[in-house]
């Protein structure tokens, strides 16, 4: 992302005084300071940059206090995923825990976003900056914010910025994030979850899509007969990009880094690791993150001496749907294909037993048979 100008990042624009919304609430009433004080120094003693972080209560509860009270477990906020992953594999000893919690605060913890980071700024996970001037952008646009986070991944598949790959089929229909990921989601619903899988309000490809498994549908036979077998995405999705150890550090001035080793793309379909009555495919597509067993060994070793307790590939939904893929253009494209699954030999030694949930056993890759309608 081409970064701002830094008078593009601290402008204010006169027309937020027109705001019917906000433009009679004075700068202090949410971000502090001394509004009397003559002198510009210490006039700003105590002025916060984001009121809206951790707690948004002060600065946005009186206006939206249901939207106040969800944001406060909103996964954007908590990042408990990456927290409850981490405590799986962590070690039980306590000291090592605490340790490991620091790590995590120097590189896991620092993608939070707030509702002034959507609605206002560019999140700080790309230097900040105001989106217009300080005026408050009810619906965020998607490159300045959403896929400011969401790049590496998201981003160039939706968009198809990958080459040989192209554009989700959504993309091409002008399908904005906000289509499928409403602000109820965005927001959160006042629940604590451990994935963003759980999210009870999260988008489903049957709420547009609706009656694909009924008969008079059209391609219903091979929905039918795939419905709680395998998930859309299995069928759907193009291949993606796939991440791989990555270590973390501090460089001689103190700064936090990190380093990954080169990605790769791939498809691959396993079994399911979040298996539950919303999501009770037998098959998914899953992505390799980049998590190993040695990455805080710069903090401390053996801090993940839990590591074979969570798997290394996990499920993924890739933002890079077709109508028609490579493996769905015929039964056997993918029945009998080893290629497109999860094996053994597909996973690293050193990441088998992590792994040993979600690998596909030979027996159990579909045979290259003739599939009659039922």
């Amino acid at each position: 992302m081409e970064p701002l100008a830094p008078h593009e990042k601290i402008f204010v624009d006169s027309e937020i005084l027109d705001d019917e919304n906000h433009g009679e609430i004075a700068c202090h009433e949410c971000h502090g300071g001394n509004p009397d004080d003559p002198n510009w120094k210490t006039a700003h003693e105590g002025v916060v940059k984001d009121p809206t972080y951790p707690d948004a209560t002060a600065a946005c509860g009186d206006c939206h206090d249901e939207i106040n009270e969800n944001y406060q477990n909103s996964l954007h906020v908590t990042l408990k995923p990456y927290r409850l992953t981490i405590d799986k594999r962590a070690s039980t000893n306590p000291v090592i825990r605490d340790t490991v919690e620091r790590a995590m605060d120097n590189h896991c913890y620092y993608c939070h976003s707030s509702c002034g980071q959507c609605h206002i700024s560019r999140p700080n996970f790309v230097d900040g900056g105001f989106l217009d001037g300080h005026l408050f952008m009810r619906k965020p646009p998607v490159q300045e914010v959403c896929t400011a986070c969401h790049g590496s991944r998201i981003q160039k598949e939706y968009f198809g910025e990958h080459g040989g790959l192209r554009p989700d089929v959504h993309r091409e229909k002008y399908m904005k994030c906000e289509k499928c990921h409403s602000g109820e989601e965005m927001h959160g619903d006042g629940k604590e979850y451990a994935n963003r899988y759980e999210v009870e309000n999260g988008p489903k490809c049957v709420d547009c899509h609706k009656g694909i498994y009924e008969r008079d549908a059209k391609n219903v036979i091979t929905h039918r007969i795939h419905k709680d077998e395998v998930s859309c995405h299995v069928c759907h999705s193009q291949p993606y990009n796939n991440c791989s150890s990555c270590h973390v550090g501090k460089d001689r001035n103190d700064l936090p880094f990190y380093k990954t080793k080169a990605s790769w793309f791939d498809f691959k379909i396993g079994l399911n690791p979040l298996k539950s009555e919303t999501r009770p495919e037998k098959f998914v597509t899953l992505r390799h993150n980049p998590v190993n067993r040695e990455i805080f060994d710069f903090y401390v070793k053996d801090g993940l001496s839990g590591f074979d307790n969570v798997p290394t590939w996990k499920l993924a939904t890739p933002h890079n749907i077709r109508r028609k893929t490579a493996q769905n253009s015929s039964c056997n494209a993918c029945h009998g294909n080893e290629s497109l699954f999860l094996l053994k030999k597909d996973v690293e030694d050193k990441e088998r037993e992590a792994n040993k949930g979600i690998i596909v056993p030979a027996k159990l890759i579909p045979s290259t048979q003739k599939w009659q309608p039922k």
